[in-house]
């Protein structure tokens, strides 16, 4: 007996997602004409026939999105997360969220379950390693997929992303600390070879080469135990330093935890910014000076991202950067303001 044909076959038949055919079949008026007159084509070429009561039976008309997170432990991506998840059920959509904890055989087992569990797209923070045949399977299977805050996959006609300026960041950071009168300035944090890394350290090195300053980093996984330990190193054996961006606010909490056991007070005999202006920056003595991610705002967009290619079937083309802006506070103005 001939297979019938299903949503997934209509969808690759039409060049579209699985969502925007279901869309089409709900008579939603989200879907423009072009794309509306391609699937029904489709559906017609292929005898495509609908069946209402199994659509009921698997979820009311309720599509399901897999968001994907590097890593929920720190504040900056909880606060996306939820930002993304709010968005996504205001325009009917039930998230799964998974956190990949940095490891790329979670993130591959974590995204071939949500694929069998259907879901209708993937707004993904991925982990670094071998993405390439991951990708290559959800873009098979036609499911909408958005990179954010990290590019794992450079192949932006294929998944397109978004994130944050970091490389204005480490400028706005750097700059600040040369304007309080410090030349010998540290970056602190992240895994050298990772692009993520490079983008953070690119505005801090450029502005301290303009400068005729030699960069300095001190590099590792991006957490509050490196900037402890490392805050430790650099009392002890480099006093010449006398200012630290940091690659993320954990480090930044971190070294402000390492630096209070030493005799070097932060504010006063060493600077610090962090990056990503997490709410705990405001609640620690002296508060973090840090570069500000409007991740709420953020997460909003790039839930909003992907509602607008399951609506209408195009995929967004992008590689935007969203703004940042530099908070001062105590850790680099001084505690006394």
């Amino acid at each position: 007996m001939e297979k019938r044909p299903t949503i997934n076959d209509v969808a690759e038949h039409a060049g579209v997602s699985k969502s925007t055919v279901s869309l089409v079949l709900q008579k939603s008026p989200l879907v423009k004409k072009k794309t509306l007159d391609k699937i029904e084509a489709s559906i017609q070429a292929l005898n495509y026939v609908y069946n209402r009561a199994a659509a009921r039976l698997r979820g009311s008309g309720t599509d399901l999105i897999g968001l994907v997170i590097n890593d929920l432990r720190n504040p900056f991506f909880t606060e996306f997360a939820i930002s993304a998840q709010m968005t996504f059920a205001k325009h009917g959509y039930v998230t799964v969220i998974a956190n990949t904890d940095e490891n790329p055989q979670t993130q591959q087992q974590v995204i071939a379950s949500m694929m069998e569990h259907n879901v209708s797209a993937f707004l993904i923070s991925p982990c670094y390693g071998d993405n390439g045949a991951l990708f290559d399977n959800v873009l098979r299977s036609s499911t909408p997929l958005l990179q954010v805050l990290r590019c794992a996959d450079k192949r932006p006609d294929l998944l397109p992303f978004l994130s944050m300026d970091y490389a204005t960041g480490g400028r706005l950071a750097t700059e600040h600390l040369l304007e309080r009168g410090v030349r010998n300035i540290a970056f602190v944090g992240g895994i050298e070879d990772r692009p993520i890394t490079q983008e953070r350290i690119s505005g801090y090195r450029q502005i301290m080469l303009e400068h005729g300053l030699t960069p300095k980093a001190f590099y590792g996984r991006a957490t509050r135990q490196l900037g402890r330990e490392t805050a430790l190193t650099i009392a002890a054996h480099h006093p010449e330093i006398e200012a630290v961006v940091c690659f993320n606010d954990l480090v930044a909490l971190g070294m402000l935890v390492g630096f209070s056991s030493t005799q070097r007070k932060v504010g006063e005999d060493i600077l610090l910014v962090g990056f990503d202006n997490i709410e705990e920056c405001e609640e620690v003595y002296p508060q973090l000076s840090s570069i500000h991610c409007d991740v709420t705002s953020f997460g909003r967009k790039s839930a909003e991202t992907i509602v607008n290619w399951l609506a209408t079937g195009e995929k967004p083309t992008t590689s935007e950067r969203e703004p940042v802006t530099l908070i001062a506070r105590q850790s680099s103005l001084g505690v006394n303001l």
